[in-house]
């Protein structure tokens, strides 16, 4: 079978155009989170973006490297989650969706690519999956944080830093403005480990 007809050929076309909308809506949470004043929040976010489309280039580059065609068309349908962007509802969302592709897609994709014999194909799509569950873990944090509005507070003290100047305190608050530059709380590292 050539690859062009593969199942392998089609799930990578459909995780690329998954992760490049994965890219996309980590931008748009990240803007919303800036906007609220959560500035940590927001690099987390753009950091799984890029995390996301330097997947998509991985994917990509596997049809590239494996088609045979001129042409390089490949014909996809899928469903694609479309889920609303504001901050209180999107981190819950986006948990969903990494759990899935790191839990099942991905895995699932993996097994075909090797039982096909495209074993670069399918430990690409393990190491993927490994770190859609990484991204799920932490979303999984980041969201219960926000909602139970412990984000900058915590039961016992604990070491904030702040992200823009590296002032550091231990406190069971973090400062709502940083006692070293001054700026906003949303500057505070979270740590998601």
């Amino acid at each position: 079978m050539e690859f062009k007809d593969s199942k392998t050929c089609h799930n990578l076309a459909r995780a690329f155009a998954a992760e490049c909308q994965d890219g996309a809506r980590y931008q748009f949470i990240a803007k919303d989170a800036k906007q609220n004043q959560m500035n940590y929040v927001a690099t987390i976010l753009k950091m799984f973006a890029k995390n996301e489309m330097a997947h998509a280039k991985m994917f990509y580059q596997h049809l590239i490297d494996n088609l045979q065609t001129a042409n390089g068309n490949v014909n996809i349908e899928a469903g694609y989650p479309f889920k609303q962007s504001e901050l209180k509802t999107s981190l819950a969302s986006a948990t969903v969706i990494e759990e899935s592709e790191g839990e099942n897609i991905y895995p699932a994709f993996a097994k075909i690519a090797k039982d096909e014999g495209y074993n670069e194909i399918s430990k690409t799509f393990l190491m993927v999956a490994e770190v859609e569950k990484t991204h799920a873990s932490k979303l999984s944090m980041l969201a219960e944080m926000y909602k139970t509005k412990k984000l900058y507070s915590s039961s016992t003290p604990k070491e904030y830093e702040c992200s823009n100047c590296g002032h550091k305190e231990k406190k069971k608050t973090a400062w709502k403005n940083c006692p070293l530059c001054n700026y906003p709380q949303g500057y505070v590292i979270i740590n998601l480990e």
